[in-house]
């Protein structure tokens, strides 16, 4: 396959930044090579922001950071027009969106207004500033991180919006044997260099869509999809409120791809897709408040469900 030699150097080289995450950045490098938005679920210091800017050095691309918080506004992110007394007229001034990687780090401190400015630049890949519309770089790439147990200060993420992230990955500890080299700074003798140029992401990105799914599988994909659409009774109680979108299809087939690719596979199997169901879906579905009550968690209704759809 292409590349081969140059993502398992980047795999490498990641690994040796960010100790401990192998999972991590294998399901983070699914979402970059599949082009597609990456929320990060984790307390803070696990290394996010750090691992993003890894990333963006590895791959020749631009990168900015937005700290988000509850006064933030729309214009300090996409930019605004500004009026100059010199020569009485407006002049755009271009927001920190524009760029490839922009990690927008607690993502859900931000309100609403601020949200709604990120939809159209995630979907559209362009931002409108007054009456103009503009082409945000290829890739963009949205990273967004989020502290799952913070209560205060903090809004729900709109549905609409968690639909757009095509994986939400939570960051676990690192084992001891990782912590231990953390502290003696062996993660610092690893600068992170140039590996991959963003024009040889979409030549990956091509040869991701071009693995082969049969059939079967794509069915099996959606089975998966319509049985979080309908009624699933778990300890006696209806647990989904909400099931997910034909978007979460697609992600979830994409990622599927993806996934078989970085494993040197040119075809996608039913593992695959149970492999990156928990990140493509856990994010998307909506439970019952009653299933909230009862402690049942999005990843127990995934578990249900792969065991209940038939696997081709």
């Amino acid at each position: 396959m292409p590349h081969t030699h140059k993502i398992a150097k980047l795999k490498t080289q990641l690994n040796a930044c960010i100790l401990g995450q192998e999972k991590l950045i294998d399901m983070v490098l699914i979402g970059i090579f599949a082009q597609g938005h990456i929320l990060l679920e984790s307390v803070p210091g696990l290394a996010k922001t750090t691992l993003a800017k890894a990333l963006a050095k590895s791959l020749e691309l631009s990168f900015k950071r937005i700290q988000f918080t509850p006064d933030l506004l729309p214009s300090d992110i996409i930019g605004a027009q500004i009026y100059n007394p010199k020569d009485s007229d407006l002049h755009t001034r271009f927001g920190a969106i524009f760029t490839h990687i922009l990690l927008a780090d607690e993502i859900n401190r931000a309100p609403a207004k601020v949200q709604s400015a990120l939809l159209e630049a995630m979907q559209e890949h362009q931002v409108t500033i007054g009456e103009d519309s503009y082409l945000l770089p290829s890739p963009f790439i949205v990273i967004a991180t989020a502290n799952p147990i913070e209560s205060e200060g903090v809004y729900a993420l709109p549905e609409a919006q968690l639909d757009r992230f095509m994986l939400a990955i939570p960051l676990s500890y690192p084992d001891s044997a990782s912590e231990i080299a953390i502290l003696q700074g062996k993660h610092h003798a690893h600068e992170p260099k140039p590996i991959l140029q963003a024009y040889e992401l979409d030549s990956i990105r091509q040869s991701i869509e071009s693995v082969y799914c049969d059939e079967s599988v794509y069915a099996y994909i959606v089975a998966l999809s319509q049985a979080t659409r309908g009624e699933l009774l778990i300890e006696g109680t209806q647990a989904l409120r909400l099931g997910v979108s034909p978007r979460a299809s697609l992600d979830l087939s994409l990622a599927a791809k993806a996934y078989a690719f970085l494993h040197a596979k040119d075809y996608v199997s039913p593992s695959d897709v149970l492999e990156v169901l928990p990140f493509v879906f856990s994010h998307r579905i909506l439970l019952s408040f009653e299933a909230i009550g009862r402690g049942i968690s999005p990843q127990t209704i995934l578990d249900e469900l792969s065991q209940r759809v038939p696997i081709p």
